[in-house]
């Protein structure tokens, strides 16, 4: 088998497959939005029209777009697929540089690829955009039907109406079944979901750094990110588009929030201490200088700013706090008692948002389940950071 980056036509079913002429042909607006617009360059991506998406809590959103990026080559029985599954600001951009299209590199390097641990001489791999995202894929800062960014406008969607999104994609791209899905963090909330939504179609789930409800705790550390983007003055209710400012300042601050949980208190003590940013002093009267670690949250503020939407931001977050297998279903455990794919379920033994007990918990009421730890000090990222683990995790896996 070669590796592509492309899909062919003949695989696609039913539906249309598009590049960027399948955008509803509205105007393009510049604006300071870290959001993949109509008339950037495409890089890796390629799109696909899903048509209207009915969601769970009612209404829907018309002519869905997904962005999505493969690599490998679909078997002629269509199941050999390997789904990837991002996490909150991540994207479809799994593998590969960065360059015109792609502001980063891939989120997950080294794992996709011939004679990787996701081996693309085998597997055909397939990441897409998730519903609400801001890298291609129907979001908030995409064009509603009347031409406006839809901003304030953009329904509330659930996890589950994503997992909808991504089978209706691989309907398109001729995929008759999953051999595995594969995800962390919110991707690791949809690798369940889809266990549980499509046990007839689901061989194996991944599941890393994750679990099968939001707990109270993780909403409450939401909370103050919601509130740092809504209450920033520039957010104008969510209708920030072509007013030439945007609420950066609230998204900086949410990505402060959210990325102390991601890491530990001793990663951090023993990387920064009480150092001093290079060149500035903390005790300096009058405009007082910065710790270093101020300057890396900082720094990971700017970064984000530069590459993602507020309103995704708020989008997927909700998302994120709607997760709950059992809602509808009789509880947790008669939904995961549901699943028939072999699972896997990875935990980071750091993880203070995310802890190991979730994990723990999932794996026991599975019916099918092997359970897998990462050691790292670097807390929730460790799934993404520990590399040689996770791909090792992985191989057994789809071994």
């Amino acid at each position: 088998m070669t590796d592509s980056h492309h899909t062919s036509t003949r695989r696609v079913r039913p539906g249309r497959e598009t590049m960027r002429n399948g955008f509803p042909a509205a105007p393009v607006r510049r604006t300071v939005v870290g959001a993949w617009r109509v008339g950037d360059p495409v890089g890796s991506r390629r799109f696909a029209e899903i048509g209207d998406v009915h969601l769970e809590r009612g209404g829907r959103i018309p002519d869905v777009t997904v962005a999505y990026e493969t690599w490998g080559t679909l078997n002629s029985a269509g199941d050999n697929v390997v789904l990837i599954e991002h996490a909150l600001t991540g994207d479809s951009h799994v593998e590969g540089e960065a360059g015109d299209g792609h502001a980063s590199p891939g989120w997950w390097p080294g794992l996709v690829g011939p004679g990787r641990p996701i081996d693309t001489d085998v597997w055909f791999v397939v990441a897409a955009n998730v519903l609400g995202g801001c890298q291609g894929t129907t979001g908030p800062s995409s064009a509603a039907p009347d031409g406006r960014e839809w901003g304030s406008r953009f329904p509330y969607i659930t996890i589950r109406d994503q997992v909808e999104v991504e089978a209706r994609l691989l309907d398109l791209l001729g995929a008759t079944r999953v051999a595995a899905v594969v995800g962390g963090s919110m991707g690791g909330m949809r690798a369940i979901e889809w266990a549980v939504s499509h046990p007839d179609r689901v061989d194996r789930s991944i599941v890393l750094a994750s679990t099968a409800y939001a707990t109270a705790d993780q909403i409450a550390w939401c909370q103050p990110q919601l509130l740092a983007i809504r209450q920033d003055p520039h957010f104008a209710g969510g209708d920030y588009y072509g007013r030439g400012r945007s609420p950066e300042a609230g998204l900086g601050l949410a990505r402060r929030i959210a990325h102390i949980t991601y890491r530990t208190g001793v990663e951090l003590d023993n990387r920064f201490g009480r150092a001093s940013q290079l060149g500035e002093d903390p005790l300096r009267s009058g405009e007082r200088g910065r710790f270093a670690v101020e300057s890396y949250l900082d720094h990971h503020a700017g970064k984000l700013a530069r590459r993602f939407d507020a309103n995704s931001y708020l989008v997927l977050t909700d998302a994120m706090n709607s997760h709950d297998v059992g809602r509808g279903r009789g509880g947790i455990a008669a939904a995961l008692a549901r699943v028939t794919a072999e699972c896997t379920i990875v935990s980071v033994d750091s993880d203070r948002l995310y802890p190991p007990s979730l994990s723990d918990e999932m794996h026991e009421l599975l019916p099918r389940s092997v359970r897998a730890r990462i050691t790292s000090r670097y807390g929730h990222d460790g799934f993404l950071i520990e590399a040689e683990q996770v791909g090792r995790i992985i191989r057994s896996a789809l071994a």
